[in-house]
């Protein structure tokens, strides 16, 4: 290590950064957002700079770099395109023991900014010691994908409680091992999920409870997405991988499972039409049983927990019992799988209107709200409507459609065996058959169909597409 990484307090102290092009503008907003008192040195402005001027944000002096500047600045940085300039900076500063920066001048700077992770009050900088100034910004943009930005309000937070954690134990050795529960227990996931007030209330309960109180167990509702686990959101991933339990369907796909938590108890409860592991009733009492023996629940969902996933009923239960839950949306079927496919769902020129609707009801039966599905310009996308592929086609006709609307059904949508049937509504449900497509699978319907011809981009590396 060539550089002692530290973290300056700038805050209303006079900075003096020397030019006013775009380079000097990215260094003054960095220095403004530490609150730095910003005095900028040049012939002129950048249009950026004069609007910050104008907002009282900034002092300008108007004029070339002159040593005698340089009284009572806590730090300077030369951000002009003459070297010499630059270097005059440096050495004047040099000589006064301000700290100085020239920027892409590694030689002549006594410290250099890093890349930085901006989760105020926490804050990260990376820095390759001048060598490698974008390798730094490639390792931040790395971290940035997997620090929440909510993490910075866990920080305000604990320093709220910073007083009474310190009077509650005694000892530093006490009070680190109570900070390390805490950050690894279910307030981190109150605060992400924007329950900032519940985490608040958790902690002051925490800080009180007897060393004996039971753990208390929570519940992830996640959507899987529709089987490409690149399409996982960061935070379904992050709940995915620190779950106790994970209680999942024949929906989610393996190459999304192979993601939970590698040690995660997997129960699976089989939820697909006519073949339920467990009935509802009985995988919403499970649920609440796990987290009651404190255990962080997963329940992960193929696509979105709230689109026919029945997450509402299950959450319902939770309530019921005071359990603490997230709900975590996913890229619904509907949405993932009309993109691989190349169909738009809406378009300008033949669908204003897009119709979600389950393939059966509750009691199993077909008996679907045909005329609302008949209106025109409109894209109607059927969930599990396989089984009664035939009765749907033919009921839609009967009210309105015509024969020759195009439809598609699409079997294991955005994998690489996803395989695409494209044709008429009159021939769909033979075309279908004759294809031998399985479950799961969507249909849509509408004129966006006719569309794949000329988007159609995904190509799957197994099976074939139609």
């Amino acid at each position: 290590m060539q550089a002692l990484p530290i973290f300056f307090n700038i805050a209303q102290r006079r900075c003096l950064v020397i030019g006013g092009g775009d380079v000097a503008t990215r260094k003054v907003i960095m220095l403004r957002k530490a609150h730095g008192s910003v005095v900028v040195i040049a012939p002129e402005l950048s249009s950026e700079l004069q609007e910050m001027l104008a907002q009282n944000e900034i002092e300008y002096v108007k004029t070339r770099f002159a040593a005698e500047q340089l009284t009572g600045a806590c730090l300077v940085i030369a951000a002009t395109n003459d070297e010499a300039v630059n270097e005059a900076v440096s050495v004047a500063a040099k000589r006064l023991n301000i700290p100085v920066n020239v920027v892409d001048a590694p030689a002549l700077c006594t410290f250099t900014m890093g890349s930085i992770i901006d989760r105020s009050p926490v804050v990260i900088a990376v820095s390759s010691e001048g060598n490698a100034p974008v390798l730094a910004r490639h390792i931040r943009s790395k971290i940035e994908t997997m620090l929440p930005a909510a993490y910075g309000r866990i920080a305000t937070i604990a320093g709220e409680f910073r007083e009474q954690v310190k009077a509650r134990f005694s000892t530093t050795q006490s009070r680190r091992r109570f900070w390390e529960q805490v950050l690894n227990g279910p307030l981190v996931e109150r605060v992400l999920s924007g329950q900032e007030q519940a985490a608040r209330e958790l902690l002051a309960e925490l800080i009180n409870q007897s060393d004996d109180a039971p753990a208390r167990g929570e519940v992830y509702l996640v959507g899987g997405g529709p089987g490409d686990p690149d399409l996982l959101t960061f935070r379904a991933l992050r709940l995915m991988q620190q779950c106790d339990v994970c209680v999942y369907d024949k929906l989610v796909s393996k190459e999304v499972m192979e993601l939970v938590r590698r040690d995660a108890e997997l129960i699976y409860v089989g939820k697909s039409r006519d073949q339920h592991t467990l009935p509802q009733e009985e995988i919403n009492a499970l649920l609440a049983r796990l987290a009651l023996e404190g255990k962080r629940v997963l329940r992960l969902k193929g696509g979105d927990p709230f689109i026919f996933g029945r997450g509402g009923e299950e959450i319902e239960t939770l309530m019921q019992h005071g359990i603490p839950f997230q709900v975590v949306p996913g890229i619904t079927a509907a949405n993932g799988v009309s993109s691989y496919a190349g169909i738009p769902l809406t378009h300008r020129d033949h669908a204003q209107a897009c119709l979600f609707i389950t393939g059966h009801l509750k009691d199993g039966t077909v008996d679907l709200d045909w005329q609302a599905m008949a209106r025109p310009r409109q894209t109607v996308v059927i969930y599990m409507g396989l089984v009664g592929l035939e009765q749907i086609c033919a009921q839609l006709v009967a009210h309105g459609v015509s024969p020759d609307m195009p439809a598609a059904v699409i079997q294991q949508g955005t994998t690489h065996k996803q395989r695409v049937v494209e044709s008429t509504l009159a021939r769909l449900a033979e075309d279908v058959a004759a294809a031998g497509l399985k479950p799961p699978s969507l249909t849509i319907i509408g004129e966006v169909v006719q569309l794949r011809s000329r988007l159609n981009w995904f190509t799957p590396a197994e099976g074939a597409a139609g």
